[in-house]
């Protein structure tokens, strides 16, 4: 349990630090390049992946040393993907078919998100 509960503690730290880059880079795009929120949403949410791939493997998740990391970055990747689907589903529900707005509503997406990938990372990524 304890060791659950540092794994938690640290995935939420990679977490905030992976939003605070991917609500920074979505804010930026959107507001001072002009582009598509939704658009500029997965732009930002692909660097996110990247950096927190690297900071999951490093200091989150047990992995298996043995395993091949390519594999393991493709099922991370297909997992992160599929986690874009969902944010990107979330942000388009609240912003444009309930009016919240997008900086509101990415935060939101984002909590959903978080837990559909501590859990599936539990379940892929990490050595059993």
């Amino acid at each position: 349990m304890r060791k659950l509960l540092g794994q938690l503690i640290r995935f939420g730290f990679v977490g905030f630090l992976c939003f605070f880059i991917d609500y920074g880079i979505m804010v930026f795009l959107t507001e001072i390049v002009g582009i598509n929120y939704l658009i500029s949403s997965g732009i930002s949410f692909t660097v996110s992946v990247i950096i927190n791939y690297i900071l999951s493997v490093t200091f989150v998740f047990e992995t298996d040393k043995k395993k091949n990391k390519i594999k393991e970055f493709i099922v991370f990747v297909i997992l992160s993907v599929i986690g874009l689907g969902i944010n990107e589903l979330c942000m388009w529900l609240a912003t444009d078919m309930m009016g919240i707005h997008y900086m509101i509503s990415k935060i939101g997406a984002t909590a959903i998100v978080m837990v559909y990938n501590f859990i599936t990372r539990k379940i892929f990524i990490e050595k059993h």
